[in-house]
């Protein structure tokens, strides 16, 4: 046998037994371990969250309001609608036009009768009493009886003094009243004042005619050529001729009294100074003013 071939078995010998050595060594990987299951004591224990207690959810409400109790359901509240209701009218109403108008046909008769009886005690409410064939009536009453412009223009003149009337209250009963009041003064037949902001009428007196008097153009043009004094010259008039104005209040000058100026004291006792120049210096201290 060759030296070549022995070399060949010998590699092949030492190939057999490395790859032995391979296999031996290979292992099967462990199968993964499943995750732990809780145990009865975890899956017992909620959150610490669910723990709290809840409160309720309170209505949004301010403490500071009272309590509803109903919309609308006591007596007094049915009656200031009432005499709204009435103020609205024209002509008197019957107690069951009022009673439609509230909603309130089918409550008992108590209660009806409690509303008749305050309504016809109240003091803005006319109160016409039931006779035979018709029912009793109710009308709103206004602080002046006052609904159309002649009446408004008779209840002017027959006034004692020269007060306005005003149109807050005269409203209440005429709720048109602006649109006669308008007509009224665009005929010359009324005198208005009205409120800045919004021209709204205010207050109205009479315009009488009979105070009506034309001015010939002669005078009125002598009337406009008069020069009136500014403002304040009529004081200082006053004032040059010693008089005091009644709008000004009088004040008494004191003479003012000269300053008197603080006399200088003399300085005594000072430190005599340049002695060393004695013999030189002169004394001049007997002419110095007393």
């Amino acid at each position: 046998m060759s030296y070549l071939q022995n070399k060949v078995q010998s590699f092949n010998a030492n190939l057999g037994a490395v790859a032995g050595k391979i296999s031996n060594k290979r292992t099967v990987a462990a199968p993964a371990k499943p995750a732990p299951s809780p145990t009865p004591s975890q899956a017992s224990n909620p959150p610490k969250n669910a723990l709290k207690r809840k409160r309720p959810d309170l209505p949004d409400i301010p403490y500071s309001q009272p309590r509803d109790t109903g919309i609308g359901q006591h007596i007094m509240t049915q009656i200031t609608y009432a005499i709204e209701y009435l103020k609205t009218k024209n002509t008197p109403q019957s107690l069951s036009d009022i009673l439609s108008y509230l909603s309130m046909q089918t409550r008992e008769e108590s209660y009806k009768s409690n509303v008749e009886t305050i309504l016809s005690r109240h003091e803005k409410v006319n109160y016409q009493p039931a006779s035979k064939g018709s029912p009793a009536l109710f009308s709103f009453r206004p602080a002046h009886n006052i609904r159309s412009a002649e009446s408004l223009l008779a209840h002017l003149q027959s006034q004692h003094t020269a007060q306005g009337l005003s149109v807050k209250e005269l409203r209440d009963g005429w709720p048109d009243v602006e649109d006669a009041i308008d007509q009224l003064e665009f005929d010359g037949r009324l005198l208005v004042t009205r409120n800045k902001k919004d021209n709204h009428a205010r207050m109205v007196w009479p315009n009488d005619p009979s105070l009506h008097f034309e001015v010939d153009d002669e005078f009125q043009k002598i009337w406009s050529r008069i020069k009136l004094p500014e403002p304040g010259a009529l004081a200082d008039e006053l004032e040059r001729e010693g008089l005091t104005p009644a709008n000004k209040h009088r004040t008494i000058k004191k003479p003012m009294k000269a300053q008197e100026k603080p006399k200088r004291k003399a300085r005594s006792g000072g430190k005599t100074t340049n002695v060393h120049m004695a013999g030189i210096l002169r004394d001049y201290s007997h002419l110095k003013k007393g």
